[in-house]
């Protein structure tokens, strides 16, 4: 699938806020991935930094346009597809950034920092509040979310993407991660459930 742009919104989940000890937005906050942080995950070993600190993982829903947003425009008319992803980080990096206040895309924007399962069509957002995601690693759960606990809903997050930075076809957003993430170690077995579904799988490898 082409992807055009990488959208991401941060601290969308308050209680993921609150774990990293970061304060809960008022208003949507947005950050973007280059196109070569995507890779699939289809079972095959997924590449990460392991020399730059801590790697966490960051569960997430995840939105393909398909079409050019048009004000007025909703959400089951825009979005064709959902897939789940991880956004990964490296924390260490990220905190330093932080505190030169300096962007983040050094901790967000590497070389397969964008995980993405394969994209399934689109069930409606009613639908979606019915489901939730998980990430398991090594068969243990340690996230789950749903979109009913967004801070931001995806008409809002939808909405000023368009506004501030344009949206169209073949764009995606992810649309932010509940409470548990954490670091990866090599040799982890990552897998992405949508329900009882899982959607992709991959086994991380540091270098």
């Amino acid at each position: 699938m082409n992807i055009k742009n990488i959208y991401c919104i941060g601290r969308n989940y308050a209680s993921h806020a609150k774990e990293l000890n970061n304060a809960v937005p008022t208003s949507p906050f947005l950050f973007s991935k280059p196109t070569h942080a995507v890779v699939e995950a289809n079972g095959q070993e997924v590449i990460l930094p392991g020399d730059r600190g801590s790697v966490h993982y960051e569960t997430e829903l995840v939105l393909h346009i398909g079409q050019e947003y048009e004000k007025g425009i909703t959400v089951d008319e825009i979005v064709d597809k959902l897939a789940l992803g991880i956004d990964f980080t490296l924390r260490d990096v990220q905190n330093q950034l932080k505190e030169q206040r300096y962007p983040w895309l050094l901790a967000k924007g590497f070389p397969n920092s964008a995980l993405l399962t394969k994209f399934i069509e689109f069930p409606g957002e009613a639908a979606c509040k019915n489901t939730d995601f998980s990430l398991l690693k090594n068969g243990q759960q340690v996230q789950i979310g749903n979109i009913t606990n967004l801070l931001f809903n995806l008409q809002t997050i939808i909405d000023f993407t368009a506004k501030h930075f344009g949206l169209g076809k073949g764009d995606i957003l992810f649309t932010g991660t509940p409470e548990g993430v954490g670091p990866i170690q090599d040799g982890d077995i990552l897998s992405l459930a949508w329900g009882e579904e899982t959607l992709g799988q991959s086994i991380i490898r540091l270098v």
